[in-house]
C-alpha cells in the first residue's frame, strides 16, 4: 500500500479511472456522479491553485465546512503538498474557530459560505497569521466583504481551481513532483477535540496513522469497487474521515447526505447505497420512525409487526448460537449452544421467511434495497437498537476508537459479528484491560482500557505535557474508557472512567447504560444521569415532546403548549414509572441504581450547546446550564 492518503488515491485512479468517486447534489437537489479520474484532476488543479497562494510542505491549513464533494478535494490537494489541513464544521461557534485557527498558525483557510467568513473575521485578531481565506459556496461575491480586513485576501474555490488548472497546464509537473515528496511520517491533519469536558486539544495524526488502519479494516469491513457508501457524519470529525480514506483506498463512491430524517431517508432511496456510517443516534432514530409508522396502522398490523420483530429476535439469537457469536465473558460449550439452538431454529425460519416478505422487507426498501451494513460509531450502540436491527435482518457493525487513535481500534467484522461487543481489536492493534494499580485483568473483568497500535496520534499540537499523560513511554495509550473482554478476545465498553459516579455511600455507578435504557422509553429522548458525592441517583430528562402530545391527546389530559406539558400531574407519573420500569432489577441494575429524582427539561438538547457534533452529551456543559435544576434535585441551597 502507497505511503500516503494522496498517492493511495493515485493507485485506485490508475485501477478505477472510470468508476464514480463522488455522488454529490446539483442545485436541482439530484446526485451527480463525479469519476475517479475527474476527481483526480481536481484534486490537482486545486493543490496547484493552493500552492499559487502560497501554501507549502508543512504549512496547516484551516477548512471551516460541512460534508461536500469540495471538502475532501480540498483535503487530499492540502495533504499532496505536504501540508495539514485543520478542519471544523459549520456549527462550530466563533471563539472555537478563532482558536483553532490561531493557536496553530493558518495561513490560509477554506470556508464553507459567507457565515463561515464572517465568524473568522469576528475573531481576526485572534489570528494574525491569517492571510487568504478561500470560499466554496459558488454563489459567494468576496468583493463586498474585501474591504472589511484589507490584509485578508478573499478567493473562490472556483477561481482557485480554474487558477490551479492553468498553472498545471503550464507546469504538468508541479503536482506529481509535490505528491512524490510524501512521507507516511507527514502530519495529515490537526483534528481539535470538540470534547465532552470541555478543554480542546489538536490531536495530530499523521498519513501512517490513518494507513496503518486502511491495511487491515478490510478484513472486517469489505468494502469492494463500484460499492456506494452514503456519508452523513461531520466530515471533520475523525471517524468519516478515516471513512472517506476507506472509500477511496477501495475504489467505493461515496455519495453526500445529511443526518437529518427525511433528507437522509430521501437519499438512501436516491442513492441506493450498500455501506452507511452512523452514530447510535441515527438509529435509534430510524428505529423510532419505524415504530411511529406501525403504531399509526390497523391493531392486526400492528400485532403481526411486533410478532414477527420477537419471532427475528429469537431467530438471530439461535443463528448466533449455532455459529459461535454468543459474547463469552465465562467459559462455556459451543457444542451445547449448538444442541439447545437446533431444534428451535428448525421451527422459527419458516416463521422467519415469513416475516422477511410481510414486515422486514419493506424495512430493508426504506435502506435502499442494496443495503450490505451500517458501521456505527462515535458512541456505544444500544442494545436495544442492536437487537432490533438484528431481528429484521440489518447489519450494524459497532467500533470502537477515539480521536487520539486515529480513531479505530476496533470493530465487529461482518462475516462473524458478536452483539454486544464492538468486536475484537484490529489485527496491528492491542488491548489491555487494566485494574486501578495497572494490572492485567481476565476476561470477563471490567477495567480500564489501554491500546497499542500504528493508528496511536502522534501527539497533542504544541502540548507535550498532555501527550505524556495520555501516553505511557512504552506507548499505551490510555482510553479513559472501561471495558471488558471475551474468552474469544472480543471487546466490550460499560463506560467512562471519568463519568463514574461514585456515591456517597461509596457505591460506583456507571451512567451511560442507565442513560441508553432510559432512551429506549417512546417518552425520553435523553438522560442525563446524576449523583456525584450524593446520597442517591437522579436525572435530567428530556422527553419526546411528540409522544407526549399523542400521550395527552389520547388520554384527553388539557395543555397550553408543547412545552407545559412537562408540568402536567399525569405527565410526572407517566415519566416516573417508564423510569421505575426502566431502571429495575429486571433489567440487570442493583439496588442502588435507582432513579430517586427526576427533573424534565421541555426543550431538546441541541449540537453545539448541549450535544457535540457526534450527538454526546458534553457534561461540563449540561451541569453548568442546569446549575439550578440539579441544585434542587439534591436539595442543595
Amino acid at each position: 500500500m502507497a505511503e500516503t492518503i494522496p498517492k493511495l488515491l493515485k493507485e485506485i485512479v490508475a485501477a478505477h479511472p472510470e468508476l464514480n468517486a463522488q455522488l454529490s447534489k446539483d442545485a436541482t437537489g439530484v446526485f451527480r456522479p463525479t469519476t475517479y479520474r475527474d476527481f483526480y484532476r481536481e484534486v490537482a488543479a486545486f493543490a496547484a491553485g493552493l500552492a499559487s497562494v502560497g501554501v507549502k510542505r508543512g504549512d496547516r491549513v484551516g477548512i471551516i465546512s460541512d460534508n461536500r464533494k469540495e471538502w475532501l478535494i480540498a483535503d487530499l490537494a492540502i495533504l499532496a503538498l505536504g501540508a495539514s489541513d485543520v478542519p471544523r464544521g459549520c456549527d462550530s461557534m466563533e471563539r472555537e474557530i478563532a482558536y483553532i485557527l490561531g493557536f496553530p498558525e493558518c495561513k490560509v483557510t477554506i470556508a464553507e459560505n459567507g457565515k463561515q467568513v464572517e465568524k473568522i473575521y469576528a475573531g481576526i485578531e485572534s489570528m494574525p497569521s491569517l492571510k487568504t481565506i478561500i470560499v466554496i459556496d459558488p454563489e459567494f461575491d468576496p468583493y463586498p466583504h474585501a474591504a472589511l480586513f484589507p490584509r485578508v485576501k478573499l478567493l473562490t474555490f472556483g477561481d482557485v481551481l480554474k487558477d490551479g488548472a492553468g498553472a498545471l497546464a503550464r507546469q504538468p509537473e508541479l503536482f506529481e513532483r509535490e505528491l512524490a515528496l510524501g512521507k507516511g511520517e507527514d502530519l495529515a491533519t490537526i483534528i481539535f477535540t470538540s470534547g465532552t469536558t470541555g478543554e480542546p486539544k489538536g490531536v495530530m495524526i499523521t498519513h501512517e496513522n490513518y494507513l496503518a488502519q486502511l491495511r487491515v479494516i478490510p478484513q472486517r469491513v469489505p468494502l469492494k469497487p463500484g460499492e456506494v457508501l452514503l456519508s452523513v457524519l461531520p466530515v471533520w470529525h475523525s471517524f468519516e474521515r478515516l471513512v472517506q480514506y476507506m472509500v477511496i483506498a477501495a475504489g467505493v463512491t461515496l455519495a453526500y447526505s445529511k443526518p437529518v430524517g427525511q433528507i437522509m431517508l430521501a437519499d438512501l432511496i436516491a442513492a441506493r447505497p450498500m455501506w452507511m456510517t452512523s452514530v447510535p443516534r441515527i438509529w435509534e432514530a430510524v428505529q423510532a420512525g419505524v415504530y411511529r409508522n406501525v403504531k399509526a396502522k390497523s391493531a392486526v398490523a400492528r400485532g403481526l409487526f411486533h410478532f414477527f420483530v420477537a419471532v427475528g429476535a429469537a431467530h438471530a439469537v439461535l443463528i448466533q448460537m449455532l455459529e459461535g457469536r454468543r459474547p463469552e465473558f465465562r467459559k462455556r460449550s459451543h457444542s451445547l449452544d449448538v444442541a439447545l439452538a437446533i431444534l428451535p431454529l428448525i421451527l422459527l425460519t419458516p416463521l422467519r421467511l415469513l416475516g422477511e416478505v410481510l414486515v422486514f422487507k419493506s424495512i430493508k426498501e426504506r435502506l435502499g434495497g442494496r443495503f450490505i451494513a451500517a458501521i456505527s460509531g462515535g458512541g456505544a450502540l444500544p442494545r436495544s437498537v442492536d437487537r432490533f436491527f438484528q431481528a429484521v435482518g440489518v447489519s450494524l457493525l459497532e467500533g470502537y476508537g477515539l480521536t487520539e487513535t486515529s480513531p479505530v481500534l476496533s470493530v465487529r467484522p461482518l462475516a462473524h459479528p458478536v452483539p454486544s461487543t464492538v468486536g475484537p481489536p484490529l489485527p496491528n492493534t492491542s488491548i489491555r484491560i487494566v485494574d486501578e494499580e495497572g494490572r492485567d485483568l481476565p476476561p470477563g473483568k471490567k477495567g480500564l482500557v489501554l491500546a497499542k497500535g500504528g493508528q496511536i496520534m502522534k501527539g497533542y499540537y504544541k502540548r507535550e505535557d498532555l501527550t505524556r499523560q495520555m501516553i505511557s513511554d512504552d506507548g499505551w495509550l490510555n482510553t479513559g474508557d472501561l471495558g471488558m473482554v471475551t474468552w474469544n478476545g472480543e471487546l466490550r465498553l460499560v463506560g467512562r472512567a471519568k463519568d463514574t459516579i461514585v456515591l456517597l455511600g461509596g457505591e460506583n455507578v456507571e451512567p451511560e447504560p442507565m442513560e441508553q435504557k432510559l432512551r429506549e422509553s417512546p417518552y425520553i429522548a435523553e438522560a442525563v444521569v446524576l449523583g456525584q458525592d450524593e446520597k442517591y441517583l437522579a436525572a435530567l430528562i428530556v422527553p419526546k415532546l411528540e409522544t407526549l402530545i399523542a400521550f395527552a391527546e389520547e388520554n384527553s389530559i388539557p395543555f397550553e403548549d408543547p412545552q407545559s406539558l412537562a408540568c402536567v400531574p399525569e405527565i410526572d407519573e407517566l415519566l416516573a414509572g417508564e423510569i421505575g420500569e426502566l431502571i429495575s432489577a429486571k433489567n440487570g441494575f442493583k439496588s442502588f441504581e435507582r432513579i430517586f429524582k427526576f427533573k424534565v427539561i421541555p426543550h431538546e438538547f441541541e449540537v453545539g450547546r448541549e450535544l457535540t457534533s457526534t450527538l454526546k452529551v458534553m457534561r461540563h456543559v449540561v451541569n453548568a446550564m442546569y446549575k439550578r435544576e440539579i441544585a434542587e434535585l439534591f436539595e442543595r441551597r
